[in-house]
């Protein structure tokens, strides 16, 4: 039996059911499909670099490129069902990597390339990793709505968790997890329940399924923390906690200066811009510094561009005072989503694509933020929340981007903000990090749950 909460293949899942093709289940169909696909690429790129006449690079990007579609294989990302986006990231880049050095190793061994050689092999070798990422992404969202995505999982367990895990399954069919009401239709089960299951339980279902994915206390558990573990003969369960020491820190102080330093110069015209804008809005200062709790629960003061009119506090006080409904979300929320406060035009607009906060990048080369952690909430804010967990939130450095930012933003209650941060304190990492900075991008341009 291979009973394994795998972090790789569930992480703050949540799982409903879903109206299944006859088809779906059936990996080959995906694998046929993902592997077709990376071969187009790899052959375009190929037929691009002999157009130029790069024939070194030809055979060096063949031979990798065949390397790299079997070490993507290797990993299990044809199909890769289950596997969330920091998993996904991670075996990907690490698939393009061995491929990539085993296709410079062979240039030193036949010594007939030279440097600039190596060089475009290399450039064309990251085009044909970011188009067979870019393309297996089309190829999943098309095989998913085409109902040929996905094998089907039974859930087992406390049913009335089963509710918790409906929506976020519809919001990423991409998981390709699809729950079915038979039980001998699914090799995999969902255990889904704050008790794990005993010695004989776990015989039973090793008699029915292939695989257990054991499921507790969702969304909040981090899954990422639990690994098989051998003790003594037995099979048991080892829980890591992320403690991260002086290396780690300096590896993510050299990332946020590497990433910041270029994106503060890209960003100032547009800052520029922006407090241009707001100037003509409502005359009074661009730029506005809040006081907000950081690392260690020190104070320090967030550069915002201004987003509000200059009687921001008088207006909201007015406006509680006669609203019940407009007190009872911001008790919830703090934040409104008819806020009469933004300013007009401009204060939308920065606020909907978070361009407003900007401006921490200079915080972030101060070295009081990071480019990826919690979001930096206001005192009243951070005073609403648990003393406990306020403490756990001033161990990490705050972010730019985080958790809450990629998935809920200002959607999320206090409740949803304390799991999500509390989940990204449990299960910190460089690919966690790296994960959600990329993923921070196609967040801002949906605009979802922003204002």
């Amino acid at each position: 039996m291979n009973v394994q909460p795998d972090p790789d293949q569930l992480q703050n899942a949540e799982f409903a059911p879903l109206n299944a093709s006859p088809r779906a289940g059936h990996p080959g169909w995906s694998t046929a499909a993902l592997l077709a696909s990376d071969v187009a690429v790899l052959c375009m790129i190929v037929g691009i670099a002999r157009a130029a006449g790069a024939e070194t690079e030809v055979r060096l990007l063949e031979l990798s490129g065949a390397v790299l579609i079997l070490f993507r294989a290797g990993a299990g990302l044809l199909p890769g069902f289950g596997l969330h986006h920091e998993a996904r990231l991670r075996k990907a880049l690490s698939a393009w990597a061995g491929a990539a050095l085993v296709g410079l190793l062979a240039a030193l061994i036949v010594r007939d390339a030279l440097w600039a050689d190596l060089l475009w092999f290399l450039l064309g070798f990251s085009m044909v990793g970011l188009a067979q990422s870019a393309a297996s992404r089309a190829v999943r969202g098309l095989l998913s709505r085409h109902g040929v995505w996905g094998e089907p999982v039974h859930l087992d367990g406390d049913a009335t968790a089963f509710a918790d895990l409906r929506d976020w399954l519809a919001a990423h069919p991409e998981m390709g997890m699809t729950p079915v009401a038979v039980a001998r239709t699914a090799r995999k089960l969902l255990w889904v329940d704050r008790t794990l299951p005993g010695p004989e339980t776990l015989a039973a279902l090793g008699q029915r399924y292939s695989e257990v994915v054991l499921v507790h206390d969702l969304p909040k558990l981090n899954l990422s923390g639990l690994h098989p573990a051998a003790l003594d003969g037995g099979l048991g369960l080892r829980v890591r906690f992320p403690h991260p020491g002086r290396g780690s820190a300096l590896l993510k102080r050299l990332v946020d200066l590497a990433l910041t330093i270029p994106l503060t110069l890209i960003a100032l015209p547009l800052i520029g811009l922006a407090a241009l804008a707001i100037k003509l809005a409502d005359p009074g200062p661009a730029f506005f510094v809040q006081e907000r709790e950081g690392l260690d629960g020190k104070p320090f003061g967030t550069l915002k561009l201004r987003t509000m009119y200059l009687k921001a506090d008088d207006m909201l006080q007015e406006l509680l005072a006669r609203d019940p409904a407009a007190r009872a979300e911001w008790e919830s929320h703090f934040k409104l989503r008819d806020d009469p406060r933004i300013l007009r035009g401009i204060g939308k607009v920065l606020r909907s694509t978070s361009l407003d906060e900007l401006p921490q990048l200079f915080n972030i080369l101060r070295g009081e933020m990071s480019l990826v952690g919690p979001r930096p909430f206001p005192l009243y804010h951070i005073e609403a929340m648990p003393p406990a967990f306020r403490a756990r939130r001033a161990t990490v450095m705050p972010g730019l981007t985080g958790l809450w930012q990629i998935s809920e933003r200002s959607d999320a209650d206090l409740r949803m903000q304390q799991q999500l941060d509390e989940h990204y304190i449990a299960g910190r990492s460089f690919w966690a990090d790296l994960s959600i900075f990329l993923r921070t991008f196609a967040a801002v341009f949906r605009r979802g749950g922003a204002y």
